[in-house]
């Protein structure tokens, strides 16, 4: 009685199938790597936005805060005295502004310090990136007759394609590209208002080797100005920024 060879039975794979197979997984693998590719790429551009966004917001806050306290001495006249200014120098698109504040916060417990403080604002060449700027902060702990000199100078954020700024005056309503408390035209007043344009080098999402401009805009009123007379109050817009 004839059997059936128990081998011939068994089912196996033969070479193409095996790769077939293994081209299937190829092609599978690959494309499988490439969604995990786009996957951490969005994700290191999220990432990479967002510390860009706390980065400009932190500088924002640190600058709105000391605005928002200028302050100006009404005794210009006593000798050996301070000098208090509140002076902004329009440059083009990289302007400069120094100037009194009370928004000096102490760090170390019964320090020998107090709330005011002298601020400047300025941009220098990024040494991290060709073409680009930094926006520095000086801070001087004691107000002297040399507002813009001494004090400890520190980095608010790089990459800095504009820093431009504007001041609101009270008494026409009026939004001037240049303020100086120390000159005829304002003598010894604090505009209303200041708006900052901060535009930054930013990387693409969609290619990392490029760059694209961020703006961001911030209108800071400043608590010790005087407020906008009748007439002027009509004339007060806060148009977008050019």
């Amino acid at each position: 009685m004839g059997g059936r060879n128990p081998r011939s039975s068994r089912a196996g794979f033969t070479l193409l199938e095996v790769i077939v197979a293994l081209g299937a997984m190829a092609v599978i693998a690959m494309l499988s790597f490439s969604a995990l590719s786009g996957s951490i790429a969005a994700r290191d551009a999220l990432e990479a936005e967002e510390e860009h966004a706390r980065a400009v917001g932190g500088a924002m806050d640190r600058i709105s805060r000391h605005l928002e306290l200028a302050y100006l001495t009404s005794n210009t006249s006593a000798q050996e005295t301070y000098r208090t200014v509140f002076v902004g120098k329009d440059e083009n698109e990289l302007d400069m502004l120094w100037f009194a504040s009370l928004g000096h916060q102490r760090r170390y417990k019964d320090s020998r310090e107090s709330d005011q403080t002298e601020i400047t604002l300025w941009t220098e060449d990024d040494p991290h990136m060709d073409g680009a700027y930094v926006l520095l902060m000086r801070e001087a702990q004691r107000i002297d007759h040399e507002p813009d000199q001494d004090g400890v100078i520190q980095p608010l954020v790089h990459g800095v394609a504009r820093f431009d700024l504007r001041y609101l005056d009270p008494s026409t309503g009026s939004w001037t590209e240049e303020w100086d408390s120390t000159g005829a035209d304002q003598p010894n007043r604090l505009p209303r208002a200041v708006q900052i344009v901060l535009v930054l080098h930013a990387q693409d999402p969609q290619d990392e080797r490029l760059t694209v401009l961020r703006p961001y805009v911030r209108t800071v009123g400043l608590t010790f100005a005087k407020s906008l007379n009748a007439t002027a109050a009509g004339l007060y817009t806060t148009e977008p920024a050019q």
